[in-house]
């Protein structure tokens, strides 16, 4: 009886020490297995966005340049002040301008004087030509009846020559006054445009946004050649817009009309909301040789229902941004609801998906080979997800649509509830297998040692 109790009691022993053994191995096992972490299949709002850095601006913007040169002798405003249109802004020393002015008017009085002049003598010069004229006539007919000498008939002859040459050349001398009291006249008209230019008014209504000249500053006038000197600016501050640098890449997706979150440094974590208004069509290039970045503006105009509350109720002129302000846009350029979505980073393309490795030849290629692998066509990229299935990590072949910054729309290959592989990055994109196995953890469990 003892004997068999005893033979009972090493057989447990035993028993345990072999479940030990087989457990201890499992555990080893287990350990081996790459850890992942999972997320479940669900269904999301994602908005696709770009995003871009620019400058806040106001809408309307007016440089304001002189029409005439000169030294600035009075200022009306400062940097600031808000304007009405028509209100004086800057006045030009006038003083060559009423000189001009006074000549032009004195030279187009002399005209004026010898056109009255010329006139005074066509008169008089007509009645001689008449007269010149019937004692030629009469006597041209007396001379062919022979009955005046030939002296006669030429006196009379050059007589009306003499007074008609007279008569032609006043007349001409007429018609040249009228076109210099023309062109006295024009020159009067610019004259008096020069000297009303000597005071620059605002153009349209507006707040001062930048003030460029001082009082005694010598200005350029504007011409056909040059902008002229720029002496400031009117801005509308009531309507401001974002413009922005989009990259080549993304500005095909950007349309007139798309929603706009926007960032300004000076507003810490507020987001103001914009409509896109303006897509540049040419692009605008920073950069030298290679480091060239290729960009295309965008403006973005400000809502201002967004920053209602910034402006005090006892100031509605008030505008809480300043041109130049550094700010970022998120462009929102697709939008997909209650779609299938997954992390971004469970996404990803390989192009070895077998998991197995060939290994190249180091033998030469032949002229044949090498041919074959120029006209090789390129490989189609592909998308993958590793779903988690009783403990395997399965590749399995997706189709992805538009994307945010956190998720990605799965448009075919993946159900709802399924468990996909989300982490690490570095297994997801090299180190997985199809059908390997994998412990699953918690995310923050992830890189913990025990």
């Amino acid at each position: 009886m003892k004997k068999n109790k005893r033979l009972y009691w090493i057989i447990g022993v035993g028993l345990v020490v072999i479940l030990l053994i087989i457990l201890a191995v499992n555990r080893k096992n287990n350990n081996n297995y790459l850890r992942v972490a999972t997320e479940k299949v669900q269904r999301r709002d994602i908005i696709e966005t770009i995003s871009a850095t620019g400058k806040i601006q106001p809408v309307k913007d007016i440089k304001i340049s002189p029409y005439i040169s000169g030294e600035v002798i009075e200022i009306f405003v400062k940097e600031g002040d808000r304007v009405k249109a028509g209100d004086i802004l800057v006045r030009i020393d006038p003083e060559i301008y009423k000189s001009a002015y006074e000549q032009s008017e004195a030279q187009l009085n002399s005209q004026r004087a010898n056109l009255a002049n010329a006139k005074a003598q066509l008169a008089q010069l007509e009645a001689r030509f008449q007269n010149a004229q019937t004692v030629y006539l009469r006597n041209k007919a007396l001379w062919e009846k022979k009955v005046i000498s030939d002296a006669d008939f030429e006196t009379a002859k050059t007589n009306y020559e003499v007074a008609k040459a007279d008569l032609d050349a006043i007349q001409a001398s007429i018609k040249a006054a009228e076109y210099s009291i023309s062109s006295a006249n024009a020159a009067l008209k610019k004259s008096r445009e020069d000297l009303t230019k000597t005071a620059v008014y605002a153009p349209a209504e507006g707040r001062v946004s930048k003030l460029s000249v001082e009082k005694g500053e010598r200005i350029m006038g504007a011409s056909q050649f040059s902008a002229g000197t720029e002496i400031m600016r009117i801005a509308n501050l009531d309507e401001m817009q974002a413009e922005v640098d989009v990259n080549e890449n993304d500005i095909i997706k950007v349309k007139l009309g798309d929603t706009a979150l926007i960032e300004v440094d000076a507003y810490l974590n507020r987001k103001f909301k914009g409509i896109v208004t303006e897509v540049a069509t040419s692009a605008t290039t920073t950069g030298v040789s290679i480091d060239q970045v290729t960009n295309f503006q965008v403006k973005i105009q400000l809502l201002k229902s967004s920053y209602l509350d910034l402006i005090p109720p006892d100031q509605p002129d008030y505008s809480p941004f300043r041109p130049g302000m550094s700010t970022t846009a998120e462009i929102q350029t697709q939008r997909r609801f209650n779609v299938l979505a997954v992390p971004i980073q469970a996404v990803t393309t390989r192009s070895d998906t077998t998991g197995k490795i060939t290994r190249r030849s180091t033998k030469p290629a032949t002229e044949s080979q090498t041919e074959q692998s120029e006209n090789k066509l390129p490989e189609i990229i592909k998308e993958y997800v590793f779903v988690y299935d009783n403990g395997k990590a399965r590749l399995r072949e997706v189709k992805s649509g538009i994307q945010d910054n956190n998720y990605i729309e799965i448009i075919s290959g993946l159900k709802e509830g399924e468990e996909v592989v989300v982490a690490p990055f570095s297994a997801i994109s090299r180190q997985l297998k199809n059908n390997e196995m994998v412990e699953k953890v918690e995310r923050e469990k992830l890189y913990q040692t025990e």
